[in-house]
């Protein structure tokens, strides 16, 4: 007779001994002659007495005993039954599902987990298992990765009406004669898994379409327009992919160190009037996040000590910077009524969502750079080719004119190439100073105009020229003109003064054409507001911003005369009321 002690640690043993009497379990066997020696054991322990191997598995598998004396017959048959009992406990507690797989495709044998999957997943389980059994009773040599049967696996991907997601390995069962007599397959759910690529995938799909903006359509689009598409794709992507539709993009002004918004779309006026600068304290979560460069998930606005006005309602926040290489751009802000509504997926995907954005803002920039430098080479080329030829054809015509005197048609004919010698000389000259100057200034004939008549109208631009140009052409037709050579100056003469009309460039040393935008809605509703800029450079996203907000017209210089007062005409004259319902 045989006995043997379950495996205890010292401290579980010291405290089996305190508890009396011992639980032994004895397995009588076939031999049946443990009488004596059982009789003498429940003296000092409390003895449970079995007839079968598979009684005292059932026993061990719900209770616990200190020792168990069993017929040396029965010792290895037990033994064996313990670690079979034991290896099932695990696989049925592991999370992948596991079966054994006859030649047939016949499932010998499921782990608990994968009975629970559906009857369609078995079909297909047992149909893989089936075509890995013939491929691994293949020889060798047929085998393209010649492995030998016990290195062999094949894996599979497996779906339920694209829907629901599995992977599967199967691999050989080997007989000690070598042969493949069974498969073992271990499959696993991959369906949360599966899901993040495929929205990884769109959301990398999306930011490709985002940053195509040189295409044929948008090569004939000035920077706003461009901007535009732009705001209306990151809007769409968003709300459709991402399932988001409370959301700001501000962008970082490096001379002010300001979060200009640029792109919005649910967030209340108040919210996006909020002055926030790229510092870690006391600019809110989005300052943090410019100025840090890490993202940050607030899960409850009313905990949160950095959380500054958003979303009527808000209850949590998502907030990724707009990373250019190592440089913050900006930040992309979301937020939700729900508290707790981000999960470390969701800022993975806005994380990789804000990179694009910040390629298709920076291209944008990039292409203003490369129209405006484009643009004045040409001009500076074209200038040098033709001030020879030009100089000679007016050395000739001078001279012609001296020789021919007394003709005096031919004079004339001589004269009006002179003269066109020199229009020309000047339109070279405009065009290479580009947005310092404005187009047709010589055309305007002074004139009573009805609607410019006494129309009050403020100029801001830190370009003299620009201003004492577009002040010569409105005073010839009797408006009343106010000059400011910078933003600050502009906004303080809006704010002290009314006016019919203000026209503005966008980028000033100080403030940018948006903040004189924002200074005339808050003076009146109904101003209007006409913004410049050279060759549609907004390096704030002014035009965009300030058009979600009623702006007029946007100039990009070097425009005709004829066009400014064309716009100035349209923006004094009174607007139709709406038509009522």
């Amino acid at each position: 007779m045989w006995g043997f002690n379950i495996k205890l640690s010292a401290k579980d043993r010291a405290s089996k001994l305190q508890q009396a009497p011992h639980k032994i379990l004895v397995l009588t066997g076939h031999a049946g002659n443990q009488g004596h020696a059982v009789e003498s054991l429940r003296h000092a322990c409390e003895v449970v007495q079995v007839d079968t191997i598979d009684r005292a598995i059932e026993l061990l598998r719900t209770d616990q005993f200190a020792s168990i004396f069993a017929d040396a017959g029965d010792f290895l048959p037990l033994e064996r039954a313990l670690v079979s009992q034991q290896a099932a406990l695990i696989l049925n507690t592991i999370g992948e599902g596991v079966c054994i797989v006859d030649s047939a495709g016949r499932v010998s044998w499921a782990n608990k987990r994968m009975q629970g999957w559906p009857a369609k997943l078995h079909s297909q389980i047992s149909a893989a298992a089936r075509e890995a059994f013939e491929l691994f009773c293949r020889p060798v040599a047929d085998d393209p990765n010649h492995l030998p049967p016990q290195q062999r696996s094949k894996r599979h991907a497996l779906s339920i009406d694209d829907q629901q997601f599995w992977d599967i390995v199967i691999s050989p069962v080997i007989s000690p004669s070598g042969q493949v007599v069974q498969v073992v397959a271990v499959a696993w759910e991959s369906t949360a898994s599966r899901r993040t690529q495929q929205k990884l995938d769109a959301i990398d799909k999306a930011g490709r379409e985002l940053v195509r903006i040189e295409s044929d359509a948008m090569s004939t689009m000035n920077v706003s327009q461009r901007l535009k598409v732009l705001e209306d794709k990151i809007v769409r992507y968003v709300r459709h992919l991402m399932h988001y539709d409370h959301f700001a993009v501000r962008i970082l002004d490096r001379r002010t160190n300001k979060l200009e918004v640029v792109i919005s779309s649910g967030m209340s006026a108040e919210a996006l009037s909020v002055e926030l600068f790229a510092l870690p304290e006391g600019n809110g979560i989005s300052g943090y996040v410019a100025a840090t460069g890490r993202s940050y998930i607030c899960h409850d606005v009313e905990r949160d000590p950095r959380y500054v006005e958003g979303l009527d309602n808000a209850h949590s926040s998502l907030t990724v910077p707009l990373q250019l290489y190592d440089k913050v751009i900006g930040v992309f802000n979301i937020e939700s009524h729900k508290v707790g509504s981000f999960t470390e997926d969701d800022r993975q995907f806005a994380e990789i969502f804000a990179r694009y954005v910040a390629i298709a803002l920076n291209i944008l920039d990039l292409l203003v750079v490369e129209r405006f430098s484009t643009r004045s080479k040409v001009a500076d080329a074209l200038c040098s080719e033709v001030a020879g030829p030009l100089n000679d054809i007016g050395s000739d015509a001078a001279g012609l004119i001296e020789d021919f005197i007394g003709h005096d048609d031919l004079r004339s004919k001589l004269q009006q190439i002179l003269d066109n010698v020199a229009l020309i000389r000047k339109g070279l000259n405009q065009a290479a100073q580009g947005p310092r100057t404005l187009l047709g200034t010589d055309e305007v004939v002074p004139t009573e105009d009805p609607v410019l008549k006494g129309a009050r109208i403020l100029v801001a631009d830190d370009e003299q020229n620009i201003r004492d140009t577009i002040q010569d052409v409105l005073r010839k037709f009797q408006a009343t003109v106010t000059l400011a050579s910078g933003g600050a100056d502009a906004i303080r003469l809006v704010e002290q003064n009314d006016y019919d009309l203000i026209v503005s460039d966008i980028r000033m040393p100080d403030k940018s054409g948006y903040d004189i935008f924002a200074a005339a809605r808050r003076k009146s509703q109904t101003l209007p507001v006409i913004l410049m800029t050279g060759f549609g450079y907004d390096p704030n996203h002014s035009v965009v911003r300030a058009s979600q907000e009623g702006l007029h017209a946007v100039l990009f210089k070097p425009f005709k005369v004829a066009q400014l007062v064309s716009e100035v005409r349209k923006a004094l004259q009174p607007q139709p009321a709406p038509a009522s319902t």
